[in-house]
């Protein structure tokens, strides 16, 4: 929808770093909506909670065709690209986004590999006495802790404690917690940000809402798994939500940047965006959704989500 960019370059101007800016604003803004909804709504069900994610992950999926791959190698077939020279071959078309696509799925890969390697050493320094609060979101059985929703990623949850490592143990699913959802966020953040960096104010304010609807309930997961792994009030849980969005400000703000001061970069970054997005719904998303007996009402979140991206997508740019 016309009016809409327009409304929007109105009321933000036409820099499109700063656009940026406020598209992860308004990114990390949602995100904070679903963390505090668990203040409210302390124990949804998993059922619910299935069906939310799939949701999330359908409206990725969607955006990161819609919005990213696709845009990004019309933009690189456009006669005015001056693509990067390698061996004297002119990356143009779908090459540019290709690259970006396989280093955005190497990296997410890559970090969460990190991830489980280096959450055992750090734990193991960590002081073992320190008890977690556990008051309202744990509970243990026989020295095993388990939650309302269990979870076996370490983007939703952690490893669960045992009797001789209970401590430790929770600090790490909180560790692993925190920096597996960071992870998740970064593609987000960055592919805003370069929505708005290539100057198509209409598909990037597409990309900037289906990514703030689908932080909604991925915000509240976020809530629940912080209790889930270790973070006992509802309060700790909604700020880990909040942390996790946060994160997507700077990033929307540099791929903004980044693609504004170097146009050729554009389509590589675009695959980059999509290839994270995409590896954290195959890998995390879906999965998560699948492990519970509720396969069935998380595919028909997974395709409303998309079919509404899909409408959005259409409505914005008529």
């Amino acid at each position: 929808m016309v009016a809409a960019a327009d409304l929007f370059v109105r009321i933000v101007g036409e820099n499109p770093v700063i656009q940026g800016l406020v598209g992860g604003m308004v990114i990390a803004g949602l995100n904070l909506v679903g963390a505090s909804i668990v203040l409210l709504w302390r124990n949804p069900t998993e059922k619910w909670l299935d069906a939310a994610l799939g949701f999330a992950a359908g409206v990725m999926l969607s955006a990161s065709f819609t919005s990213l791959l696709l845009p990004g190698i019309e933009f690189a077939s456009e006669p005015s690209y001056r693509g990067l020279a390698l061996g004297g071959f002119e990356l143009v078309g779908i090459v540019p986004v290709l690259i970006g696509f396989l280093l955005g799925t190497v990296l997410l890969d890559r970090g969460e590999r990190w991830v489980s390697y280096v959450g055992p050493l750090i734990s193991s320094r960590l002081v073992a006495d320190s008890e977690p609060e556990t008051d309202g979101g744990t509970e243990t059985d026989g020295g095993t802790e388990t939650g309302s929703h269990g979870h076996s990623h370490a983007h939703l949850a952690g490893p669960s404690a045992t009797d001789s490592d209970g401590s430790n143990a929770r600090l790490m699913s909180v560790l692993l917690f925190t920096v597996a959802i960071t992870l998740h966020n970064m593609p987000e953040g960055l592919a805003v940000g370069v929505g708005f960096g290539s100057g198509d104010v209409a598909n990037a304010i597409a990309l900037m809402l289906a990514i703030g609807i689908q932080n909604v309930p991925e915000g509240l997961a976020v809530s629940v798994a912080a209790i889930n792994a270790g973070l006992g009030r509802s309060t700790y849980a909604a700020f880990a939500g909040i942390r996790a969005g946060l994160v997507e400000i700077p990033l929307a703000l540099f791929g903004a940047w980044a693609v504004t001061v170097a146009a050729p970069l554009l389509p590589y970054a675009m695959g980059f965006a999509a290839g994270g997005m995409l590896y954290v719904i195959g890998d995390e998303i879906l999965p998560e959704t699948h492990s519970r007996g509720y396969e069935r009402v998380a595919t028909w979140g997974f395709m409303i989500g998309a079919a509404l991206m899909l409408a959005l997508d259409v409505v914005l740019a008529a």
